[in-house]
Protein backbone atom coordinates (compact mmCIF):
# COMPACT_ATOMS: atom_id res chain seq x y z
CA UNK A 1 0.00 0.00 0.00
CA UNK A 2 1.29 2.98 -1.09
CA UNK A 3 -0.01 5.59 1.88
CA UNK A 4 -1.38 9.21 1.49
CA UNK A 5 1.41 10.33 3.96
CA UNK A 6 3.76 9.07 6.36
CA UNK A 7 7.25 9.90 8.63
CA UNK A 8 10.54 9.42 7.14
CA UNK A 9 12.67 8.52 9.84
CA UNK A 10 16.97 9.08 9.26
CA UNK A 11 19.53 7.06 11.32
CA UNK A 12 20.34 10.69 12.42
CA UNK A 13 16.47 10.80 13.86
CA UNK A 14 17.28 7.45 15.84
CA UNK A 15 20.71 8.68 17.19
CA UNK A 16 19.17 11.55 18.67
CA UNK A 17 16.52 9.84 20.53
CA UNK A 18 19.10 6.99 21.46
CA UNK A 19 21.32 9.92 22.93
CA UNK A 20 18.34 11.33 25.18
CA UNK A 21 17.50 7.57 26.24
CA UNK A 22 21.17 7.28 27.15
CA UNK A 23 20.97 10.57 29.02
CA UNK A 24 19.78 11.97 32.70
CA UNK A 25 16.37 13.54 30.94
CA UNK A 26 13.49 11.65 29.57
CA UNK A 27 10.53 14.26 29.95
CA UNK A 28 12.01 17.82 31.29
CA UNK A 29 15.26 18.79 30.14
CA UNK A 30 17.54 20.84 27.66
CA UNK A 31 15.81 18.95 24.43
CA UNK A 32 12.67 20.77 24.38
CA UNK A 33 13.31 24.74 24.97
CA UNK A 34 16.07 23.96 22.48
CA UNK A 35 13.30 22.55 19.94
CA UNK A 36 11.28 25.46 21.18
CA UNK A 37 13.97 28.33 19.93
CA UNK A 38 14.33 26.76 16.47
CA UNK A 39 10.47 26.64 15.42
CA UNK A 40 10.49 30.42 17.28
CA UNK A 41 13.50 31.39 15.17
CA UNK A 42 12.59 29.87 11.73
CA UNK A 43 8.80 31.67 11.42
CA UNK A 44 10.23 35.03 13.42
CA UNK A 45 7.84 34.02 16.35
CA UNK A 46 8.79 35.32 19.74
CA UNK A 47 7.48 32.55 21.86
CA UNK A 48 7.01 28.99 21.01
CA UNK A 49 5.47 26.44 23.22
CA UNK A 50 5.86 22.23 22.85
CA UNK A 51 2.78 20.18 24.02
CA UNK A 52 1.63 16.75 23.60
CA UNK A 53 -0.34 17.85 20.60
CA UNK A 54 -1.77 19.97 18.74
CA UNK A 55 -5.24 19.59 19.89
CA UNK A 56 -3.58 20.58 23.59
CA UNK A 57 -2.25 23.50 21.71
CA UNK A 58 -5.59 24.61 20.28
CA UNK A 59 -6.97 24.28 24.04
CA UNK A 60 -4.45 25.76 25.44
CA UNK A 61 -4.63 29.01 23.21
CA UNK A 62 -8.54 29.27 23.54
CA UNK A 63 -8.04 29.14 27.34
CA UNK A 64 -5.44 32.11 27.51
CA UNK A 65 -7.82 34.51 25.31
CA UNK A 66 -10.38 33.89 27.22
CA UNK A 67 -12.95 31.44 25.67
CA UNK A 68 -15.20 30.36 28.10
CA UNK A 69 -18.63 29.97 28.87
CA UNK A 70 -21.72 32.31 26.93
CA UNK A 71 -18.36 32.79 23.90
CA UNK A 72 -18.55 31.89 20.41
CA UNK A 73 -15.55 30.33 18.70
CA UNK A 74 -15.89 29.91 14.44
CA UNK A 75 -14.07 27.65 12.44
CA UNK A 76 -14.16 25.93 9.29
CA UNK A 77 -16.35 22.59 8.63
CA UNK A 78 -13.44 21.52 6.44
CA UNK A 79 -10.97 20.36 9.14
CA UNK A 80 -10.25 17.70 11.89
CA UNK A 81 -13.15 18.12 14.84
CA UNK A 82 -9.81 19.50 17.03
CA UNK A 83 -10.41 22.85 15.56
CA UNK A 84 -13.86 23.08 16.64
CA UNK A 85 -13.59 21.21 19.78
CA UNK A 86 -10.81 23.18 21.42
CA UNK A 87 -14.07 25.92 21.71
CA UNK A 88 -16.33 23.20 23.44
CA UNK A 89 -13.31 22.15 25.79
CA UNK A 90 -13.56 25.65 27.06
CA UNK A 91 -17.50 25.89 27.35
CA UNK A 92 -18.04 27.59 24.78
CA UNK A 93 -20.25 27.67 21.05
CA UNK A 94 -19.10 26.78 17.59
CA UNK A 95 -20.62 27.60 14.52
CA UNK A 96 -18.70 27.48 10.95
CA UNK A 97 -18.27 29.78 8.21
CA UNK A 98 -18.06 27.84 4.63
CA UNK A 99 -15.06 27.49 2.74
CA UNK A 100 -13.65 29.33 -0.63
CA UNK A 101 -14.90 26.77 -3.76
CA UNK A 102 -11.34 27.26 -4.99
CA UNK A 103 -8.77 26.94 -1.85
CA UNK A 104 -11.25 25.14 0.41
CA UNK A 105 -10.14 27.27 2.92
CA UNK A 106 -12.89 29.14 5.38
CA UNK A 107 -14.28 32.17 2.68
CA UNK A 108 -13.34 35.87 4.03
CA UNK A 109 -16.09 36.98 2.04
CA UNK A 110 -18.88 34.14 3.48
CA UNK A 111 -17.47 35.31 7.41
CA UNK A 112 -18.04 39.33 6.67
CA UNK A 113 -21.44 38.01 5.73
CA UNK A 114 -22.11 35.95 8.99
CA UNK A 115 -20.20 38.83 11.03
CA UNK A 116 -22.65 41.58 10.00
CA UNK A 117 -25.41 39.18 11.07
CA UNK A 118 -23.76 38.08 14.53
CA UNK A 119 -23.45 41.61 15.21
CA UNK A 120 -26.82 42.56 14.72
CA UNK A 121 -27.76 39.54 16.84
CA UNK A 122 -25.27 39.87 19.34
CA UNK A 123 -23.02 37.03 18.48
CA UNK A 124 -19.98 37.59 17.78
CA UNK A 125 -17.17 35.37 17.94
CA UNK A 126 -14.65 35.61 20.64
CA UNK A 127 -12.52 33.64 19.02
CA UNK A 128 -11.65 32.45 15.19
CA UNK A 129 -9.64 29.52 14.15
CA UNK A 130 -8.41 29.98 10.73
CA UNK A 131 -7.10 26.57 9.48
CA UNK A 132 -4.31 26.26 6.54
CA UNK A 133 -5.93 23.13 4.56
CA UNK A 134 -3.40 20.74 2.94
CA UNK A 135 -0.67 23.72 3.84
CA UNK A 136 -2.22 26.41 1.82
CA UNK A 137 -2.34 29.15 4.65
CA UNK A 138 -5.86 31.79 4.53
CA UNK A 139 -6.27 34.97 3.10
CA UNK A 140 -4.79 36.10 6.50
CA UNK A 141 -4.94 39.63 5.44
CA UNK A 142 -8.88 39.76 4.67
CA UNK A 143 -9.29 37.71 8.09
CA UNK A 144 -7.28 40.25 10.17
CA UNK A 145 -8.98 43.19 8.91
CA UNK A 146 -12.43 41.82 9.68
CA UNK A 147 -11.01 41.00 13.28
CA UNK A 148 -9.98 44.42 13.52
CA UNK A 149 -13.39 45.62 13.00
CA UNK A 150 -15.43 43.26 14.62
CA UNK A 151 -13.08 42.74 18.03
CA UNK A 152 -12.30 38.89 17.15
CA UNK A 153 -8.78 37.09 18.09
CA UNK A 154 -7.12 34.58 15.37
CA UNK A 155 -5.86 30.95 16.01
CA UNK A 156 -4.13 29.81 13.16
CA UNK A 157 -4.63 26.39 12.87
CA UNK A 158 -1.93 25.72 10.74
CA UNK A 159 -1.42 21.70 11.44
CA UNK A 160 -0.34 21.30 7.72
CA UNK A 161 1.85 24.58 7.39
CA UNK A 162 4.82 24.72 9.12
CA UNK A 163 7.64 25.29 6.46
CA UNK A 164 4.82 27.20 4.42
CA UNK A 165 4.66 31.13 3.67
CA UNK A 166 2.21 33.78 3.74
CA UNK A 167 3.55 36.69 1.48
CA UNK A 168 6.46 36.17 1.88
CA UNK A 169 6.89 35.55 6.04
CA UNK A 170 6.94 31.83 7.45
CA UNK A 171 3.75 30.94 8.76
CA UNK A 172 3.50 31.35 12.21
CA UNK A 173 5.07 34.67 11.96
CA UNK A 174 2.30 35.90 14.16
CA UNK A 175 1.50 39.16 11.54
CA UNK A 176 -2.25 38.12 11.24
CA UNK A 177 -3.05 36.44 14.45
CA UNK A 178 -2.72 36.04 18.44
CA UNK A 179 -1.36 32.34 18.16
CA UNK A 180 -0.29 29.67 15.67
CA UNK A 181 -0.60 26.01 16.10
CA UNK A 182 1.44 23.54 14.53
CA UNK A 183 1.29 19.62 14.44
CA UNK A 184 3.97 17.43 14.48
CA UNK A 185 1.83 13.99 14.17
CA UNK A 186 3.48 11.20 12.16
CA UNK A 187 1.85 12.17 8.76
CA UNK A 188 2.45 15.94 8.83
CA UNK A 189 5.54 17.27 7.44
CA UNK A 190 8.11 17.10 10.47
CA UNK A 191 7.25 14.76 13.00
CA UNK A 192 7.78 14.28 16.61
CA UNK A 193 5.36 10.85 16.56
CA UNK A 194 2.32 12.88 18.46
CA UNK A 195 3.63 16.33 19.53
CA UNK A 196 2.20 19.89 18.69
CA UNK A 197 3.55 23.25 19.40
CA UNK A 198 1.78 27.12 20.17
CA UNK A 199 3.82 30.37 18.89
CA UNK A 200 2.82 33.81 19.99
CA UNK A 201 4.80 37.13 19.81
CA UNK A 202 2.77 38.13 22.91
CA UNK A 203 4.60 37.76 26.45
CA UNK A 204 1.26 36.98 28.80
CA UNK A 205 -0.26 34.60 26.73
CA UNK A 206 3.02 32.68 26.13
CA UNK A 207 3.32 33.07 30.05
CA UNK A 208 -0.28 31.74 30.52
CA UNK A 209 0.50 29.04 28.06
CA UNK A 210 3.20 28.15 29.85
CA UNK A 211 1.09 27.36 32.91
CA UNK A 212 -1.76 25.86 31.07
CA UNK A 213 0.44 22.96 29.70
CA UNK A 214 1.80 22.02 33.20
CA UNK A 215 -0.97 21.60 35.70
CA UNK A 216 -0.98 25.51 36.02
CA UNK A 217 2.47 24.65 38.52
CA UNK A 218 4.75 27.77 38.48
CA UNK A 219 8.56 27.96 39.94
CA UNK A 220 8.57 32.03 38.83
CA UNK A 221 8.94 33.74 42.13
CA UNK A 222 7.05 36.98 40.17
CA UNK A 223 3.97 34.83 39.76
CA UNK A 224 3.72 33.32 42.96
CA UNK A 225 1.63 34.46 45.97
CA UNK A 226 4.33 35.04 48.33
CA UNK A 227 8.16 34.39 48.47
CA UNK A 228 9.04 31.03 47.99
CA UNK A 229 9.32 28.39 51.37
CA UNK A 230 12.71 27.44 49.71
CA UNK A 231 14.40 26.04 46.44
CA UNK A 232 11.91 23.19 46.44
CA UNK A 233 8.87 25.44 46.12
CA UNK A 234 6.75 25.81 43.47
CA UNK A 235 3.19 26.79 43.63
CA UNK A 236 -0.07 26.09 41.35
CA UNK A 237 -1.36 28.90 40.54
CA UNK A 238 -4.28 28.15 37.81
CA UNK A 239 -6.10 24.49 36.81
CA UNK A 240 -3.51 23.18 34.17
CA UNK A 241 -2.88 20.63 32.46
CA UNK A 242 -0.60 17.63 31.87
CA UNK A 243 0.65 18.87 28.41
CA UNK A 244 4.18 18.53 27.94
CA UNK A 245 6.16 17.67 25.55
CA UNK A 246 8.28 14.87 26.35
CA UNK A 247 12.66 14.98 25.91
CA UNK A 248 12.38 11.84 23.06
CA UNK A 249 9.91 14.17 20.97
CA UNK A 250 11.85 17.07 21.17
CA UNK A 251 15.20 15.58 20.31
CA UNK A 252 13.32 13.90 17.15
CA UNK A 253 12.05 17.70 16.51
CA UNK A 254 15.52 18.64 16.57
CA UNK A 255 16.59 16.19 13.86
CA UNK A 256 13.75 16.69 11.65
CA UNK A 257 13.76 20.78 11.86
CA UNK A 258 17.09 19.93 10.00
CA UNK A 259 15.24 18.63 7.04
CA UNK A 260 12.53 20.81 6.81
CA UNK A 261 12.51 23.32 4.31
CA UNK A 262 14.02 19.86 1.99
CA UNK A 263 10.89 18.31 2.66
CA UNK A 264 8.93 21.39 2.16
CA UNK A 265 10.46 21.61 -1.11
CA UNK A 266 9.86 18.05 -2.28
CA UNK A 267 6.56 18.26 -1.72
CA UNK A 268 6.18 21.02 -4.32
CA UNK A 269 8.08 18.76 -6.78
CA UNK A 270 5.64 16.15 -5.78
CA UNK A 271 3.12 18.28 -6.25
CA UNK A 272 4.08 20.01 -9.51
CA UNK A 273 4.62 16.15 -11.32
CA UNK A 274 0.94 15.04 -10.05
CA UNK A 275 -0.16 18.49 -12.11
CA UNK A 276 1.36 17.70 -15.41
CA UNK A 277 0.65 14.23 -15.30
CA UNK A 278 -3.10 14.64 -14.21
CA UNK A 279 -3.93 17.62 -16.97
CA UNK A 280 -6.90 17.12 -18.94
CA UNK A 281 -8.37 14.55 -16.60
CA UNK A 282 -12.00 14.82 -15.21
CA UNK A 283 -10.60 16.47 -11.81
CA UNK A 284 -10.34 19.56 -10.37
CA UNK A 285 -6.46 19.95 -9.25
CA UNK A 286 -5.57 21.81 -6.54
CA UNK A 287 -5.48 25.59 -7.12
CA UNK A 288 -2.77 27.87 -5.11
CA UNK A 289 -3.38 31.29 -4.00
CA UNK A 290 -0.13 33.65 -5.62
CA UNK A 291 0.24 35.18 -2.30
CA UNK A 292 0.79 31.73 -0.38
CA UNK A 293 4.41 29.27 -0.80
CA UNK A 294 1.67 26.16 1.04
CA UNK A 295 3.49 23.66 2.85
CA UNK A 296 1.98 21.18 0.67
CA UNK A 297 0.68 18.82 3.31
CA UNK A 298 -1.83 16.98 1.22
CA UNK A 299 -2.57 16.47 -2.41
CA UNK A 300 -6.45 17.25 -3.18
CA UNK A 301 -8.25 16.37 -6.34
CA UNK A 302 -11.79 16.83 -6.69
CA UNK A 303 -13.63 14.24 -9.26
CA UNK A 304 -15.69 15.82 -11.84
CA UNK A 305 -18.25 12.93 -11.36
CA UNK A 306 -20.78 14.20 -14.22
CA UNK A 307 -18.13 13.04 -16.80
CA UNK A 308 -17.18 10.09 -14.82
CA UNK A 309 -18.88 6.53 -14.83
CA UNK A 310 -18.36 5.38 -11.24
CA UNK A 311 -19.79 7.19 -8.24
CA UNK A 312 -17.13 8.87 -5.27
CA UNK A 313 -17.37 5.84 -3.23
CA UNK A 314 -16.61 3.37 -6.14
CA UNK A 315 -13.05 5.19 -7.41
CA UNK A 316 -11.74 5.05 -3.63
CA UNK A 317 -12.56 1.80 -2.50
CA UNK A 318 -11.07 1.18 -6.04
CA UNK A 319 -7.66 2.92 -5.63
CA UNK A 320 -7.74 1.22 -1.88
CA UNK A 321 -8.08 -2.17 -3.36
CA UNK A 322 -5.15 -1.37 -5.73
CA UNK A 323 -2.87 -0.61 -3.33
CA UNK A 324 -3.27 3.05 -3.77
CA UNK A 325 -3.97 4.51 -0.24
CA UNK A 326 -6.04 7.50 -1.19
CA UNK A 327 -8.01 9.68 2.11
CA UNK A 328 -10.40 12.15 2.34
CA UNK A 329 -9.50 15.59 4.11
CA UNK A 330 -12.33 15.89 6.34
CA UNK A 331 -15.85 15.02 6.69
CA UNK A 332 -17.57 18.64 7.08
CA UNK A 333 -17.21 18.61 11.17
CA UNK A 334 -20.86 19.76 11.04
CA UNK A 335 -22.47 16.78 10.09
CA UNK A 336 -20.63 14.80 12.76
CA UNK A 337 -23.34 13.29 15.01
CA UNK A 338 -21.48 15.06 17.82
CA UNK A 339 -22.63 18.65 16.06
CA UNK A 340 -25.91 17.40 14.61
CA UNK A 341 -27.11 17.52 18.39
CA UNK A 342 -26.63 20.74 18.64
CA UNK A 343 -28.70 21.63 15.83
CA UNK A 344 -26.18 21.73 12.53
CA UNK A 345 -27.56 19.45 9.55
CA UNK A 346 -27.18 19.18 6.03
CA UNK A 347 -27.39 21.90 3.93
CA UNK A 348 -26.04 24.62 5.97
CA UNK A 349 -22.37 24.98 4.46
CA UNK A 350 -22.85 24.09 0.63
CA UNK A 351 -19.44 24.43 -0.47
CA UNK A 352 -18.24 22.12 2.22
CA UNK A 353 -20.77 19.34 1.04
CA UNK A 354 -19.69 20.00 -1.86
CA UNK A 355 -15.80 19.31 -1.22
CA UNK A 356 -16.88 16.60 0.18
CA UNK A 357 -18.80 14.87 -2.51
CA UNK A 358 -15.90 15.32 -4.96
CA UNK A 359 -12.82 15.46 -2.82
CA UNK A 360 -10.01 12.70 -2.58
CA UNK A 361 -6.42 13.07 -0.87
CA UNK A 362 -3.43 11.45 -3.49
CA UNK A 363 -0.44 9.98 -1.55
CA UNK A 364 2.46 13.02 -1.13
CA UNK A 365 5.41 12.31 1.31
CA UNK A 366 8.85 13.31 1.15
CA UNK A 367 10.12 10.03 0.92
CA UNK A 368 8.08 8.91 -2.18
CA UNK A 369 9.54 7.84 -5.09
CA UNK A 370 8.65 8.87 -8.88
CA UNK A 371 7.91 5.29 -9.59
CA UNK A 372 4.88 5.50 -6.33
CA UNK A 373 3.98 8.33 -8.26
CA UNK A 374 3.49 6.80 -11.81
CA UNK A 375 1.77 3.94 -9.65
CA UNK A 376 -0.61 6.28 -8.33
CA UNK A 377 -1.56 8.43 -11.39
CA UNK A 378 -1.55 4.64 -13.84
CA UNK A 379 -4.30 3.46 -11.15
CA UNK A 380 -6.07 6.65 -11.29
CA UNK A 381 -6.40 6.72 -15.03
CA UNK A 382 -7.18 3.37 -15.04
CA UNK A 383 -10.09 3.38 -12.84
CA UNK A 384 -11.20 6.97 -14.20
CA UNK A 385 -10.54 4.81 -17.59
CA UNK A 386 -9.06 7.45 -19.42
Amino acid sequence: MIPYGRQEISQADIDAVTEVLQSDFLTQGPKTPLFEQLIAHKVSAKHALAVNSATSALHIACLVLGVGKGDWLWTTPITFVASANCGLYCGAKVDFVDIDPRTYNLSPTALEQKLITAERDGKLPKVLVAVHLCGQPCDMEAIHKLSQRYGFKIIEDASHAIGGQYKGQYIGSGHYSDITVFSFHPVKIITTAEGGMAVTNNDQLAEKMNLYRSHGITREPHLMTHEPDGPWYYQQIELGYNYRMTELQSALGISQMERLDQYVARRHELANRYDQLLQNLPLTLPWQHPDSYSGRHLYVIRLTLDRLKKTHREIFEALRAEGIGVNLHYIPVHTQPHYQQMGFKRGDYPEAERYYQEAMSLPVFSAMTEQQQDKVVHVLKGILQV
